[in-house]
């Protein structure tokens, strides 16, 4: 039996596993708001996986190992970014943020929640919040058919665009049908793939290299500044804006609607201190799984004389070269893993914007709850065809397009959503106009090429307009205001809930 059939096999079998768990999902989906929200029945594992999984996409096994692949450790410094802003978006957002779409009128999207939160009658901020989601998730979701595509391209020889159609095929399959619980559970099995992946990829490297001396030894030879945070060049000023650029990564967290839906979607409040340590464990030791994997496949390709055209293949060659091709095929999984965890948590989002933000705000009536939740599957698969459309040309390497998009949804929600949760005086024209220009100058920041990364302009932008502009046009409200404090006193103090709680 040749390698191929093995692999081919092994990624069968989980295509076969995650359309499984959407079938499950699908009996125990009843109405939109299971659909979109699984009920708000989260528990904290689940929760803290599928945030996870969600969040890093194929950026973990693709983007990162072969960013540091090319230049070393001074790209590590996203994964810095990343922690601590992840840290923070668990610590403070995650429990105010789910007592907070609650308590305001069961919010259960990110625009509907700055609606209801900041009493909007004029209903513009909802629609302009549901855009902005469906510009950037577009351009994300085309990201991840591009690693769709990369990945079959690279593994497999076939050619990038079936690669790129079987992946959002089998995704579709189980986002139709099982929604946010079956993204959520897929995400768990994904999640965990992708982990024990991470882990055993350099660990396998070195010991075919010959040990970690030997390793570090290559490492020395063909890239001594590899192992240097700053890229071994003096501190200068472009380095320090390259190390700005890549901490600032970490603002991104408080604005992703496909991460803080989420939170929304815990059992209760307490289930954030538990989803917390469970999601922070997993995320840290992805995230040194994929630094050591870019250094070590370095270090492995290097030493057996290999050409690799493709920087981002670095893990998938480390898979099929050092792994019998069954066990091959499974680490392959989990890189279909990454990239698929992300597109169905991304085609949920925008099916529940186009659904609950864009058409309940037009409609003359109020729609049935079989309707809105088959109208969710139409949305699904119409932003999904979109994703297809625009990932036939990539343009730009898979970390750039999700930085873009990245970018784009920290400088756009990120301030808002902080702002809506911690200061009383935000008001609709204050969120609004202060995401118009966050999102604006991301556009305009990225369209000029200039070297700090675009969500740091963006996000202060969002800041001061957002503040100005509240301050010019706040009116007292008692109904906001008990709302704020009501909120304030669920998170006050919270009882823990055990992580295996279900």
């Amino acid at each position: 039996m040749s390698d191929e059939i093995f692999q081919i096999g092994a990624i069968v079998l989980y295509f076969a596993a995650m359309i499984a768990i959407g079938l499950y999902a699908y009996k125990r989906t009843e109405s939109h708001e299971d659909y979109m929200l699984a009920g708000r029945k989260l528990p904290p594992w689940v929760a803290a996986l599928s945030a996870g999984a969600s969040d890093m996409s194929g950026w973990i096994m693709l983007g990162l190992p072969g960013a540091i692949y090319v230049s070393g450790l001074i790209e590590g410094w996203i994964a810095v970014g990343l922690t601590i802003g992840a840290y923070l978006n668990w610590k403070f957002v995650a429990p105010r943020l789910r007592a907070y779409t609650e308590r305001s009128r069961n919010s259960i999207t990110v625009p509907s929640f700055f609606e209801n939160r900041l009493r909007d009658t004029s209903r513009v901020l909802r629609i302009a919040s549901g855009l902005v989601i469906l510009v950037f998730f577009t351009f994300y979701v085309a990201s991840m058919m591009v690693a769709g595509g990369v990945f079959f391209e690279q593994s497999f020889g076939s050619t990038y665009l079936t690669g790129m159609l079987i992946v959002a095929g089998v995704t579709l399959v189980y986002t139709l049908f099982g929604g946010f619980l079956g993204a959520s559970l897929t995400d768990v099995v994904q999640g965990t793939l992708m982990m024990l992946a991470l882990l055993i990829l350099p660990v396998a490297a070195v010991v075919a290299i010959g040990g970690l001396g030997p390793t570090f030894e290559e490492l020395g030879t063909v890239a001594p500044d590899h192992l240097s945070l700053l890229g071994g060049a003096a501190l200068t000023g472009a380095t320090v804006v390259s190390v700005i650029s890549a901490l600032a990564w970490g603002l991104g967290y408080f604005g992703q609607p496909h991460i803080i839906v989420r939170f929304m979607a815990m059992k209760n409040v307490a289930s954030a201190k538990p989803a917390r340590r469970i999601g922070m464990t997993w995320m840290i030791v992805s995230l040194l799984g994929a630094i050591a994997g870019g250094l070590t496949g370095l270090a492995f390709v290097s030493s057996r004389g290999i050409e690799l055209g493709d920087p981002e293949t670095v893990m998938l060659l480390l898979a099929q070269t050092l792994f019998h091709p069954l066990v091959a095929g499974l680490v392959l999984a989990a890189v279909l893993a990454a990239i698929m965890s992300t597109v169905s948590s991304q085609l949920i989002v925008c099916s529940s914007v186009l659904v609950e933000d864009l058409y309940k705000v037009v409609a003359r009536k109020d729609p049935s709850k079989t309707f809105l939740v088959t109208m969710g599957r139409a949305c699904v698969l119409a932003v999904a065809g979109v994703g297809i459309l625009l990932a036939m040309n990539p343009g730009g390497t898979i970390l750039e397009l999700v930085g873009f998009a990245w970018a784009g949804f920290g400088a756009s929600f990120g301030p808002i959503i902080l702002l809506s949760l911690f200061w009383r005086k935000l008001t609709n024209w204050g969120a609004l106009a202060g995401m118009v220009a966050g999102a604006a100058t991301v556009f305009i920041w990225d369209a000029a090429g200039f070297a700090l990364y675009e969500i740091i302009p963006g996000f202060v932008m969002n800041l001061i307009v957002s503040v100005a502009v509240s301050l010019a046009t706040f009116r007292d409200n008692a109904d906001v205001t008990e709302e704020f404090d009501d909120t304030v006193a669920m998170t006050a103090s919270v009882p823990t809930v055990k992580a295996e709680s279900s």
